[in-house]
């Protein structure tokens, strides 16, 4: 298991992937659903604004730069542990592998965001979208994760 200082410098990297990623699934999902990109990604910004926020359609630089700053927070958060359990030998994983692990991180930061998490403290997605639109958001969030291969310690020469 890699030190949590390795862990961060590799979350930062896999983090924003993740982050980056769902974010635009969000804004694709938001205006597919509902004409409205900024819409999801309003919602994290409730943690702040109350619930309303979460409902919120337009970009507004309150809710949206709000909403995005709290959502790669999180992702940040979610990398640094996907990182501390995986990332000791991630260059070394087959890709298969690296997508199994950041489907587990996200179906566990799923679970932790909608079943233990109080409503004000939630990501705030499910106010305009969909559960398969859901899905789309949290598989991109695993992609992100599993494709960055950051602050891994270079091998020694034999």
């Amino acid at each position: 298991m890699s030190s949590w200082n390795e862990s961060a410098r590799a979350a930062v990297g896999s983090g924003a992937a993740a982050s980056l990623l769902s974010a635009a699934a969000l804004a694709l999902c938001g205006w597919l659903e509902n004409r409205a990109a900024a819409g999801p990604l309003n919602g994290p910004s409730q943690w702040l604004f109350g619930r309303r926020a979460a409902y919120r359609r337009d970009p507004t630089v309150r809710h949206t730069l709000t909403g995005y700053a709290i959502h790669h927070g999180t992702a940040t958060g979610w990398a640094l542990l996907h990182e501390r359990v995986w990332g000791e030998r991630k260059p070394d994983q087959p890709l298969s592998r690296r997508l199994a692990r950041g489907a587990a991180t996200a179906a566990v930061a799923n679970f932790v965001d909608y079943k233990l998490t109080p409503q004000r403290l939630q990501p705030g997605f499910e106010a305009q979208l969909s559960t398969p639109s859901l899905v789309v958001v949290y598989a991109a969030f695993a992609l992100g994760l599993a494709l960055v291969i950051g602050g891994a310690r270079p091998r020694p020469h034999t």
